[in-house]
């Protein structure tokens, strides 16, 4: 009786594992497919190819970025990298 009663809490558990896991790997595709996006839009919208986005840089070419500049730019130094969008990408 309590073989079978561990048997039923382990496929339990089991199932309920797998069903996390692929909420999580779901995510991760998730934010992967957003910073490729991402990557995809920095190029674009950083003119002059310093690596750097400015907030009229980013107003142009990535208006969620713009909204959200003071956020990124935690040391309000006037621009945002796009390891720093990729941050904010996998922190959410």
């Amino acid at each position: 009786m309590n073989i079978r009663l561990a048997l039923a809490s382990f496929v339990a558990l089991l199932t309920v594992s797998l069903s996390a896991a692929s909420v999580a790997q779901t995510m991760t595709e998730s934010q992967a497919h957003e910073i490729k996006q991402a990557e995809e839009r920095f190029a674009a919208a950083d003119k002059n190819a310093d690596g750097k986005l400015t907030l009229e840089e980013a107003k142009a070419g990535m208006p969620r970025v713009a909204s959200g500049f003071s956020k990124i730019d935690v040391e309000k130094r006037g621009y945002v990298t796009l390891d720093q969008i990729k941050a904010m990408i996998l922190k959410n």
